[in-house]
């Protein structure tokens, strides 16, 4: 996703400066009217940060200029900034399913419910979710746990369990990882 977008809506002068030096930065510059501007608003994609004279928040990737006048190396600073935390939260947000993992915060969430999540029950659930197909235990012990094939151990099983069990009671769900005779799979 390019986050590389600024929309301004009644800055009119604030787009003339931007327009004029926009050759030393590397993001779109887009002049919108009201019918424009309310479908950014209320756009779901947040691919954009928007610029207004509104001194209200209206939407998540607004920016709010409240020194003014403000220096240009000052407000390319904002813009740069903004454009970096909005590139970092939606690398850290991965939606598996009905479900949306949270890498940075390492939680796991459905609606309105929240789980913490250990490190390898994140890896776990990624590399389950990256796979084509069922994972054996053998391949999760050697990638996940990078324990050599031979090694008898019951630690795939025991984590998947209780990962199971914290989906269970939290969610109710008892489908999130499903195991077949070719290992288990993300649903």
């Amino acid at each position: 996703m390019n986050f590389k977008k600024i929309i301004i809506y009644q800055q009119d002068i604030l787009f003339d400066i931007l327009n004029e030096i926009k050759e030393n930065f590397d993001f779109d510059l887009i002049k919108v009217d009201k019918e424009v501007f309310d479908k950014y608003k209320n756009s779901e994609k947040k691919d954009f940060i928007l610029i207004t004279n509104s001194e209200k928040k209206i939407s998540k990737n607004q920016l709010i200029i409240d020194e003014k006048p403000v220096k240009i190396e000052k407000l390319l600073q904002q813009i740069n900034i903004k454009f970096l935390k909005e590139k970092f939260k939606y690398q850290s947000d991965v939606s598996i399913g009905k479900y949306q993992l949270d890498l940075n915060s390492r939680e796991i969430s459905k609606e309105d419910k929240t789980i913490d999540l250990t490190e390898r029950e994140i890896n776990l659930i990624l590399y389950l979710k990256n796979s084509s197909g069922a994972v054996k235990i053998e391949q999760l012990q050697k990638e996940v746990w990078e324990h050599g094939s031979k090694l008898e151990t019951h630690t795939v099983e025991t984590h998947i369990y209780r990962l199971r069990k914290k989906i269970k009671d939290k969610f109710n769900d008892n489908d999130f990882i499903i195991s077949s005779k070719n290992g288990y799979i993300i649903n």
